[in-house]
């Protein structure tokens, strides 16, 4: 699946499909087309969350704690 958008904007893909897929597949299940857009999306969330916890403690490097 090709990039949606570039410069990290909120529709950019951000995981390795086939990766993904292949962990989804490794349990048993099937993969929908839309997973891999709402895992990105998913993502996209979390990071935004993570950046501004970041910023409220008043850091510019984002930790792995503010997951």
């Amino acid at each position: 699946m090709a990039k949606k958008a570039k410069g990290g904007k909120k529709g950019e893909v951000l995981v390795i499909a086939s990766k993904m897929k292949d962990a989804i597949r490794s349990q048993g299940c099937n993969v929908s087309s839309d997973v891999v857009d709402a895992l990105s999306g998913k993502i996209h969330e979390m990071i935004k969350a993570a950046v501004g916890r970041c910023k409220d403690n008043g850091r510019k490097t984002v930790r792995g704690y503010d997951f």
